[in-house]
């Protein structure tokens, strides 16, 4: 009910009218809270696998509706405005280079690169995967986002009990924007925290939110944002 009321919302102002076909490279359970979500919004979703026809992508095509389909995942990019890359962090170049030309396009990045050192989960590389993978597709417009919360809390961000925030980190204010609108029809706030190479200490948030929330004798929280005047 939350979904059809910010949708309504979202229509009634004008802001979804332009709807735009938005490829989410992987089926797993990112891809499965974003891509319902977007498709509520009036998006195409085109869902890239490596196993198109898998049971499980159909039945994430099939609950998604609104016209989603799968297809590989190099065809899946073809005709899309937005890129979303929701695969494990460690790959992100290597998946981002299969995708071919990605010029234009609007390339969300909700990945984190992490393994566990002796303290819990550490960052795992010198920049960030936004960086990455800005200098893997150096035309597109990359825009860190949605990786500071779990995919529970992408569906129904009410359960953190108060608003959640989610930082963008890019280079262009107009894809920002159009990352920040998705947000918002999710129910979000979206945050411009500036360029792509803020993006390393967006990634770094993650971590200190795994590393507390999975520990038994530290708090547990969700990211929110206030803004000041």
């Amino acid at each position: 009910m939350r979904r059809l009321i910010l949708t309504a919302i979202l229509l009634a102002a004008g802001q979804a009218a332009s709807a735009d076909t938005i490829a989410i490279i992987g089926t797993g359970d990112v891809a499965g809270a974003l891509g319902p979500e977007f498709a509520a919004q009036g998006h195409t979703i085109v869902y890239g696998s490596r196993n198109p026809d898998r049971d499980s992508v159909q039945e994430l095509v099939a609950k998604t509706g609104d016209g989603a389909s799968s297809t590989t995942q190099t065809e899946a990019v073809v005709d899309a405005d937005i890129v979303v890359l929701a695969v494990p962090g460690m790959l992100v170049a290597k998946i981002t280079e299969s995708l071919g030309d990605l010029s234009g396009k609007i390339i969300i990045d909700p990945t984190n690169p992490m393994f566990r050192g002796d303290a819990g989960l550490e960052h795992a590389v010198d920049t960030s995967n936004a960086e990455i993978i800005q200098a893997v597709a150096p035309d597109a417009f990359v825009v860190k986002a949605f990786n500071t919360l779990n995919w529970r809390t992408m569906v129904e961000p009410d359960s953190s009990g108060g608003p959640v925030s989610i930082p963008l980190a890019g280079d262009s204010a107009d894809a920002k924007e159009t990352v920040a609108t998705l947000c918002r029809g999710m129910g979000l706030d979206p945050i411009d925290v500036g360029g792509v190479e803020n993006a390393h200490w967006v990634e770094g948030m993650l971590i200190l939110w795994i590393n507390n929330r999975y520990t038994s004798d530290r708090d547990s929280f969700d990211f929110y944002l206030r803004r000041t005047p």
